[in-house]
């Protein structure tokens, strides 16, 4: 029994005590109803003072990914350690088709990495580097078997790079196995002439990346993708939305009614390019992509999370470590990995924004637990506390004050994002499915305990 505590959800804010048998919850009872009374428990958590949420879920990481000739930093293994200490019990990750590949090669290679090691539960979207009439059969037997979401990449020409055609071919698929589409939203050609011209220039640095990414490449590919999916008749998401002109589109579809929808990420709304220009070579940390905008962007994004034109806040974790990875970048930007750590921060930073007044607390929960599992085909076992739901439970303290740092951090990568941030808030303890993974701060949980989620269509487009 978790007792004591303000039960916080997507829906409702309730003093209640949670009663949890084997994996998951069985039952609510409002504080001074009584009825907690009469339940026994072999262990009671005393959440006094605290709240108890449900499980984060972030649903894009990035373990073990290769890119740039090196590879993300976390594995399964210490990713989803990473995830625990942050209060996300589930994490949604990328497979990877390569050219040349089926579609289930790429998932099978993405198994091979996560079975036995994972802490908390995960699921998979496959990326889709080379669509063809036998990669399109292939998606509708994996829809049937809970991968529900494709990847699409308007960026990175030569490496994870899809044509108009080839993502209107996708695109017409999903419209009819129900599978969900996401896109990477960058005119990735363009954005090649761009950085051939800065290097040529010698403009080598960090801050370029940042420069040559313009804003209106994002937008405008929104823009694009957004014309394709109203083409096939198909739902789109859009991942780490970071420009106000490309949440614009996105309001713009939605005012139409159209089922277009987008996330974005905590650097966005918590850094800035201003971190592209640091001194020497310390902008390489910053570098992702989308890349970090200028502070003006933040407003709206911020906006567009509480009118629901942006719908979930995920991490794009993909954490290289400055010492030997970033560092490939030294004198050509475009040769750094993209990509920052994060995974273990989103619960906090976001609840932060809860102090700081720019969300609401059910609004923190419904970004970072329920919206993600509702878009992918997991809510109601994921995302919420409810008899009959997961038992991923999070006693957080909301009073605690700490500071981001790396050399606290459980992320496996030599530098934070976010380092020297003062922040409220701080998870205490953690149950995944029923297991306690955090005993009040203390680590318990082991690789393997999480498990592969089957996933169902998007709850939000579910036909």
């Amino acid at each position: 029994m978790v007792r004591g505590g303000l039960v916080v959800t997507a829906a409702d804010e309730v003093e209640a005590d949670v009663l949890v048998e084997g994996e998951k919850v069985v039952a609510l009872a409002a504080r001074g109803s009584g009825v907690s009374e009469g339940w026994s428990a072999e262990r009671v958590i005393d959440a006094g003072g605290k709240y108890v949420i449900p499980g984060g879920v972030d649903v894009h990481t990035h373990m073990e990914l290769p890119f740039g000739g090196t590879a993300a930093s976390d594995t399964f293994a210490t990713g989803t350690v990473a995830a625990a200490w942050g209060g996300t019990t589930t994490v949604v990750d990328f497979a990877v088709q390569r050219p040349g590949q089926a579609l289930r090669e790429g998932l099978d290679a993405w198994f091979a990495k996560a079975e036995g090691q994972c802490a908390v539960d995960y699921g998979f979207h496959l990326i889709c580097s080379d669509v063809t009439e036998a990669a399109l059969r292939e998606m509708d037997g994996l829809v049937a078997e809970g991968v529900t979401s494709f990847k699409l990449f308007m960026a990175y020409p030569g490496v994870f790079y899809s044509d108009d055609g080839q993502i209107l071919r996708v695109l017409q698929r999903a419209a009819g196995n129900g599978a969900l589409v996401m896109t990477h939203a960058e005119n990735g050609i363009a954005i090649d002439v761009l950085v051939a011209q800065a290097l040529a220039a010698g403009r080598t640095d960090p801050r370029y990346h940042g420069e040559v990414r313009a804003p209106l490449l994002e937008a405008e590919a929104t823009h694009r993708a957004i014309a394709l999916a109203r083409v096939a008749g198909a739902p789109l998401y859009v991942v780490h939305v970071s420009a106000q002109e490309a949440v614009a589109e996105l309001a713009r579809a939605r005012d139409l009614g159209l089922p277009v929808f987008g996330e974005t990420c905590p650097q966005y709304l918590f850094l800035s390019d201003e971190q592209l220009t640091a001194p020497g070579f310390e902008g390489a940390k910053y570098v992702c992509s989308t890349p970090l905008r200028p502070r003006e962007h933040q407003a709206a994004l911020w906006r567009a999370l509480r009118t629901d034109d942006l719908q979930v806040v995920s991490t794009d974790h993909c954490p290289f470590c400055f010492s030997g990875q970033k560092e490939l970048g030294r004198g050509d930007f475009s040769r750094i990995p993209n990509g920052l750590p994060g995974v273990e921060h989103r619960i906090d930073l976001l609840h932060q924004a809860v102090l700081d007044g720019r969300i609401s607390r059910r609004r923190w929960i419904d970004l970072a637990c329920a919206a993600p599992a509702r878009m992918f085909g997991l809510y109601g076992r994921k995302g919420t506390i409810a008899p009959g739901s997961d038992a991923d439970l999070v006693v957080y303290d909301p009073a605690a004050r700490h500071t981001i740092s790396a050399t606290a951090h459980h992320m496996h990568v030599d530098y934070s994002a976010y380092e020297g941030l003062r922040i409220t808030g701080r998870v205490d303890t953690v149950l995944s499915r029923g297991s306690v993974v955090l005993d009040r701060r203390r680590f318990t949980g082991r690789a393997g305990h999480g498990r592969y989620l089957r996933r169902g269509l998007s709850q939000y487009t579910e036909r």
